[in-house]
């Protein structure tokens, strides 16, 4: 009898890859990772409207796909009161043409991540096994 070894499974998404895709496109590309048990750390951040639609969208999936609870999802950024005048009309301008690529976002299944905890400086992402 041979036992299967479960395992967690983290998801680096560099920006570029997501980068060219409309909002759809985005959100179903990391809905397809999530449904798969995944864990995913995204450089950068969706756009608020897009963070709101995923949640959105994973709301209308509990209960419907077998065992998925819906997602946690945390954004951990670099704080703009600190930065000087200069560099805040830098990352404004790189912000514009390629988005926001200085922060981190997490997203997982809810089944997966148990908590995240959130303050200024660090993010702690607490986790299950299945």
């Amino acid at each position: 009898m041979s036992a299967k070894l479960k395992g967690l499974t983290i998801q680096f998404l560099p920006y570029a890859e997501i980068e060219s895709l409309d909002s759809n496109a985005r959100i179903r590309k990391l809905l397809e990772v999530i449904l798969k048990g995944k864990v995913i750390i995204l450089q950068g951040r969706l756009k608020p409207e897009e963070e709101t639609r995923l949640i959105g969208d994973t709301m209308i999936m509990v209960g419907k796909v077998k065992g998925f609870k819906g997602i946690e999802l945390a954004v951990i950024a670099p704080n703009a009161e600190e930065r000087s005048m200069m560099s805040k009309m830098k990352h404004g301008i790189a912000n514009m043409l390629v988005g926001q690529t200085d922060a981190i976002t997490v997203i997982g299944p809810a089944s997966v991540i148990k908590e995240m905890k959130k303050d200024p400086r660090k993010l702690e992402v607490f986790m299950s096994g299945k």
